[in-house]
């Protein structure tokens, strides 16, 4: 491989011509003569310097780029009448189903259009609530989030970790809740960890310091698992487990049975797990293997009488609940508490002295209480069919909370009483929509060999299937990741509009267990694109759109479905918004925590065929010279460290010069901003409405608000 030297990066042209009827001029990126070979294959890649996220040049780039895409959206006429829109749509109080610790409930907030919920308690249900932690007051933007909470099991201690602007690194810190005041404890590259106390100390998880100047796009290598006492220094903190042998391996804690054993899970990807277990109570125990890693996963639910229960798709593809005797761990004495069925076993909580379990069944939840023995009890009558989130509760306590939401309702918290089965709403959400006029209806359509696809489609009542409707299909498909409803303010602008939301249930998730989701990995990855491409034609044969009015959308994972789906087949597709996307699929696991996901993908060294494979559906290696494309909006961060946005940028370049089209091809790079956890509303609210107010524009639609 060769990098030639880059002096002058790009040549800024005028723009000319910002409406949808004129071809834009972009900026002329430059192009360098990087070549890879792959098993004898040579592959050309004339944008590798865009990977160079902090470089002078890749930042002139950006701001030139983000020039073009805000020049053509400042000319959409109706643009900030849609952001008034939204900003009333999202202005309504947003619960967190609350939990207790140290004798108080806890509870998140949004007043509206607060940046950041705001952590509350109360002593009872019915007491006024007090601020404990307001992440408002961490930035000015707004760009600061509260990634996670953890107390300490006398509630004497809170423990919070925060991210800035959208990256997955994590700053932990420490409050004393009896004086309220911020200790001198700060904790430093952490990620995807959890905070899990024992005593006056917790684990966490991280990586070494990286280097400077690459701290959002270097591989995370050799994650470490240490102990933190509160008080002392990070440099003093315990290491109490790693693997040196495995650089691509992390460790996460947690404790169980009254702070009894410690509890390690260890993944090489995103799929399977190994456990091992440590018992607190002997100085000298060491680790025991509970559970061999990588083929099966494996989550340690809660301890019960001296038993742990262990939620497992070991020899259950759709899931089955275990109990463990900890001092005879071989797989051979497991007992069986809740045996496989023909629904998905998602979650489980011990309540109550109860196990409370959360089914899906064709993409929404369902849920039961059996006896510890998993003798059935009762079904916890919920709304409509929806999704279930947040269930909480102590094992000791039959007082439990949850929230429920579906397309067309709103997020509404429950408090349950697991002894009497009784739901009573707790907090409602009272959103400017009136719910009653849309309608949400699943129906099942046949892909391309023959598999059964549920989606769900969300329009005003009364809609007409003349073949001309505005259509938003949106998906995922990948990672064991199931799309159950969910109701998102965002959307009713377009629903109002008359247009039609469709999620599609895409092989590669887990909306019907371990199989579903290994029918759309690695070599089988094109039945994701398959079923995504089968929805569309669909949605057009049966007269509920057309292709002049269909817009497709996904993010990461999903904005790979959508950059392969619009580069496969181009003609079918009005406009296509791949968001924070996986879109080079030969170098992906090269940066941040991207080798996690070849249990998913694969990757193009591994084999040729592999690479082959690989290459065959590459976004990126499939755009054409000569091809139009449909109206393309790239959307990323500039500190995205998950789905690193040198994919989006080294597209929209690619696309920009070979794009025979006149349609629009633009980036929307947002600054401060990351994968889309944590993202401020402000935020949001300015993506939504470039995202909506671009779809609408170049499906047609005349909105009015």
């Amino acid at each position: 491989m060769k990098q030639a030297f880059l002096g002058m990066a790009f040549l800024v042209a005028m723009t000319q011509g910002t409406t949808n009827a004129q071809k834009l001029k972009y900026p002329q990126t430059a192009k360098g003569d990087v070549v890879d070979t792959y098993f004898g294959v040579q592959v050309k890649e004339p944008y590798r310097w865009l990977e160079n996220d902090t470089a002078a040049n890749t930042s002139a780039w950006v701001k030139a780029e983000n020039k073009v895409t805000q020049d053509y959206l400042s000319t959409i006429p109706f643009r900030e009448q849609l952001r008034a829109r939204l900003k009333t749509v999202y202005n309504y109080p947003k619960y967190g189903s609350p939990f207790k610790k140290g004798g108080y409930y806890y509870f998140y907030k949004n007043n509206g259009l607060q940046n950041q919920s705001v952590l509350y308690r109360q002593k009872s249900l019915t007491a006024e609530a007090e601020v404990v932690l307001d992440p408002n007051k961490f930035s000015k933007d707004g760009t600061v989030a509260l990634h996670d909470v953890a107390f300490s099991k006398d509630g004497r201690y809170l423990s919070y970790a925060i991210a800035r602007s959208g990256s997955d690194w994590n700053e932990i810190f420490v409050i004393d809740m009896n004086t309220r005041k911020l200790l001198a404890d700060h904790i430093m590259w952490s990620k995807s960890s959890q905070i899990q106390w024992q005593g006056n100390g917790f684990y966490y998880s991280a990586f070494d310091a990286p280097e400077a100047g690459k701290e959002y796009s270097v591989k995370n290598e050799y994650q470490k698992l240490y102990f933190h006492t509160v008080g002392q220094d990070q440099s003093e903190d315990q290491l109490v487990y790693e693997d040196k042998q495995h650089a691509l391996r992390e460790c996460y804690a947690s404790v169980v049975g009254k702070e009894k054993y410690l509890v390690v899970m260890v993944t090489e990807t995103t799929t399977g797990n190994g456990l091992l277990i440590k018992d607190l109570s002997k100085a000298d125990a060491g680790y025991v293997e509970l559970a061999p890693g990588f083929d099966n996963d494996y989550n340690v639910v809660d301890e019960v009488n001296g038993k742990l229960y262990v939620l497992t798709n070991w020899k259950a593809p759709k899931g089955r609940l275990m109990v463990v005797d900890p001092a005879q761990p071989a797989r051979e004495n497991w007992k069986e508490v809740l045996p496989e069925s023909k629904d998905v076993l998602e979650n489980v909580s011990i309540i109550g002295g109860k196990v409370i379990a959360e089914y899906m069944k064709d993409a929404t939840n369902h849920v039961y209480a059996f006896d510890l023995t998993g003798k059935k009890l009762y079904e916890v009558q919920l709304p409509t069919l929806g999704s279930v989130t947040g269930l909480s509760g102590e094992s000791d306590d039959a007082e439990a909370f949850f929230m429920f939401t579906s397309y067309t309702f709103p997020p509404t918290v429950f408090k349950l009483n697991t002894d009497k089965n009784l739901a009573e709403v707790l907090f409602k959400s009272e959103v400017a929509f009136d719910p009653a006029s849309y309608l949400s209806e699943q129906i099942f359509y046949t892909s391309k060999d023959g598999t059964r696809v549920p989606m769900t489609l969300t329009y005003k009542k009364g809609l007409k299937r003349n073949g001309k409707n505005p259509l938003m299909l949106y998906g995922y498909g990948g990672f064991n990741i199931s799309l159950n409803p969910s109701f998102a303010a965002g959307r009713i602008p377009f629903l109002e509009n008359g247009g039609i939301y469709v999620v599609a249930n895409l092989r590669g998730g887990g909306e019907y267990g371990e199989e579903w989701h290994m029918a759309g990995t690695k070599m089988k990855k094109q039945n994701v694109f398959d079923d995504f491409i089968a929805a569309a034609e669909y949605l057009i044969k049966n007269k509920y759109t057309c292709k002049e009015k269909l817009a497709i959308d996904g993010g990461s994972n999903g904005g790979l479905l959508v950059g392969a789906c619009m580069t496969q087949r181009p003609d079918l597709y009005a406009v296509a918004i791949p968001e924070v996307g996986v879109l080079d699929m030969l170098r992906y696991h090269l940066f941040t925590i991207g080798w996690s996901w070849t249990s998913d993908y694969g990757n193009s060294g591994e084999s040729k065929e592999m690479f082959e494979y690989l290459k065959g559906y590459s976004p990126l290696h499939n755009i054409r010279e000569g091809v139009k494309y449909p109206a393309t909006m790239v959307m990323t961060g500039d500190h995205d460290d998950r789905v690193v946005p040198a994919h989006s940028f080294k597209f929209a370049a690619t696309l920009q010069d070979k794009n025979a089209g006149e349609k629009p091809t633009l980036i929307r790079i947002d600054s401060k901003a990351g994968h889309g956890a944590g993202k401020p509303i402000s935020k949001i609210i300015d993506a939504q409405t470039d995202m909506w107010a671009f779809v609408m524009w170049n499906l047609g639609m005349k909105p009015v608000f």
